[in-house]
């Protein structure tokens, strides 16, 4: 759990002045979990500082992920979740069922690991890898479930 001298620094080191909604924004994503939509950070930052607005939140994400920070990803079907996880090229895996999220690592190495066929002048610095399928949970309920009532996909 890094130190609240250490967020300090690594907002100043982005270029951020360093204000007490975005530590507590950076703190709730390095402490409380990766993967979280916005209004769970939004109340996890209200019970660090009761008196944050919402607007100050997502101004505080919208900055910590435009200096790098943090990460947004939009899943298919998935509110945006934030993660602090930025350092390396990883991806994700999610259940169609029940939308659990997981990291997965970059199966070539550094970003990107995958090169398109054609870039259409494009220079290419990283690619987002999304694999779905179902978690060993909903695998269980699914392997209970007679077949005609097995879900193969969020939402059907």
């Amino acid at each position: 759990m890094p130190s609240p001298s250490d967020l300090r620094s690594e907002l100043q080191a982005a270029g951020l002045r360093v204000t007490a909604q975005r530590l507590a924004v950076l703190a709730v994503l390095r402490e409380e979990g990766s993967h979280l939509r916005a209004d769970e950070i939004i109340e996890a930052t209200h019970a660090r500082l009761q008196t944050v607005s919402t607007q100050a939140v997502y101004s505080a994400l919208s900055a910590l992920c435009g200096t790098g920070l943090i990460r947004r990803i939009e899943p298919a079907g998935s509110a945006a979740l934030y993660e602090a996880r930025v350092a390396d090229n990883h991806h994700h895996v999610v259940c169609r069922v029940c939308g659990l999220i997981a990291d997965v690592e970059c199966v070539v190495g550094a970003a990107p690991c995958l090169d398109p066929s054609s870039t259409g002048g494009f220079v290419i610095d990283e690619a987002e890898i999304t694999f779905w399928g179902l978690c060993p949970t909903c695998q269980q309920t699914a392997a209970s479930l007679p077949p005609e009532n097995r879900f193969t996909s969020q939402g059907e």
